[in-house]
C-alpha cells in the first residue's frame, strides 16, 4: 500500500450502500417513498416527479436540500417519511463485522440520512455495538455532503482530527471535501446510482471495489492475509 494508515484512529464511515452493498436495493425502497412524496407535494406524475428528484440530488447533494431550498419542505417530515422502510433486504454481515472490529481506534458514521435510520440499519447488520458516533444530516444543519460546511460541522461533531482520520464512501464526489480536510479517502467504487460523478482520481487514496476485501487487505494486524 502508497499510503500509510499506521496513524489513523478515527474510521469515518458512509452509510447506505456503503455498510451494505448496492445489491441489496435499499436504497430504492427510499428513492420509491421520495418520487412518492414529490408526486403529492408538486401534484405531479411519476415521470416528472423522478426528474426532479434526480435533478436536485444532482445540484444540491440530495433530493431533500433541493426541496427545502425551492419548496420550503420541513426537512423532519421528509426524513420520518422516506425513512419509513422496512429492513429486512440487509442482513448481518460477519465478515464485515470482524473486518470493523480488527481497526484499531474509533468507528463512526457519516450519512446525509437521519441518526435513527442509521442506527437502524447498522443494528440489522449486525454492527451497531462496533461504533461510537453517528454524525447525521441533523447534526450538520440539513446540509448534506458534498457542502464543504457538512465536513467542518461533521469534525466537529464527532471529535475528529481530520489528518488522523479516514472516509470511506461510494459517491467519489463526497470524498474532494475530506481530502481537502486532510482525510485519508477511500473510494468504494462498487456500482452506486452516480457514484463515479465528479470523480477525481487525485482525491482517492484508495479505490476499492468491495469494502470486505478491502478491510481483509489492510497490513498486519488489522487485516487477516
Amino acid at each position: 500500500m502508497s499510503v500509510p494508515l499506521d496513524h489513523i484512529d478515527a474510521w469515518v464511515f458512509d452509510l447506505d450502500n456503503t455498510l451494505y452493498a448496492p445489491s441489496a436495493k435499499l436504497f430504492d425502497l427510499i428513492d420509491a417513498r421520495m418520487g412518492a412524496f414529490i408526486m403529492r407535494l408538486l401534484g405531479v406524475d411519476a415521470v416528472e416527479a423522478r426528474r426532479v428528484q434526480k435533478q436536485y440530488f444532482h445540484d444540491h447533494g440530495t433530493t431533500m436540500a433541493g426541496l427545502m431550498r425551492h419548496h420550503d419542505v420541513d426537512p423532519e417530515t421528509f426524513l420520518v417519511d422516506v425513512h419509513d422502510i422496512a429492513l429486512d433486504r440487509i442482513a448481518p454481515d460477519m465478515r464485515l463485522r470482524a473486518g470493523l472490529e480488527r481497526l484499531p481506534g474509533r468507528r463512526l458514521v457519516f450519512t446525509n440520512a437521519d441518526a435513527d435510520y442509521a442506527a437502524r440499519v447498522l443494528d440489522a447488520r449486525g454492527i451497531a455495538d462496533l461504533f461510537d458516533g453517528i454524525c447525521d444530516i441533523r447534526a450538520t444543519a440539513y446540509t448534506p455532503k458534498p457542502d464543504p460546511a457538512a465536513y467542518a460541522m461533521m469534525t466537529t461533531h464527532l471529535d475528529i482530527d481530520p489528518a488522523r482520520s479516514l472516509f470511506v464512501e461510494d459517491m467519489a464526489r463526497n470524498l474532494t471535501p475530506a481530502k481537502a480536510l486532510g482525510m485519508t479517502t477511500v473510494w468504494l467504487d462498487n456500482g452506486s446510482e452516480s457514484g463515479h460523478r465528479d470523480h477525481l482520481p487525485d482525491q482517492v487514496d484508495f479505490h476499492v471495489n468491495d469494502i470486505t476485501d478491502w478491510l481483509d487487505s489492510l497490513p498486519l494486524p488489522w487485516g487477516i492475509s
